[in-house]
């Protein structure tokens, strides 16, 4: 029962990325993102990976949250530093 609440929290801050990587995509600009927040993000989803690979229970379906969580928050990061380069484009082309 623990591993279908856990399954839930994941999945609640999963429903936010794929919002924020359209937002990313939208906006075309990384200013008011903090990258240091979401390597923070990162960092925690890589620890619940490593934490279910080392698990006395094994693999749990809620590994593939973690693993989508993953690769969602990391395309968001790529976006930060694509949208980062367009504002420094930006900048040189109206100085």
């Amino acid at each position: 029962m623990s591993e279908f609440f856990e399954m839930l929290m994941v999945v609640a801050f999963g429903i936010s990325w794929p919002m924020n990587i359209v937002k990313s995509l939208r906006s075309k600009t990384a200013k008011g993102r903090s990258v240091a927040f979401t390597l923070l993000i990162l960092v925690g989803y890589v620890c619940g990976i490593v934490s279910k690979l080392i698990s006395d229970k094994g693999l749990t379906y809620v590994f593939v949250f973690y693993v989508l969580n993953l690769i969602m928050v990391s395309i968001d990061l790529g976006l930060y530093f694509r949208n980062r380069r367009l504002d420094a484009e930006r900048d040189q082309k109206n100085a």
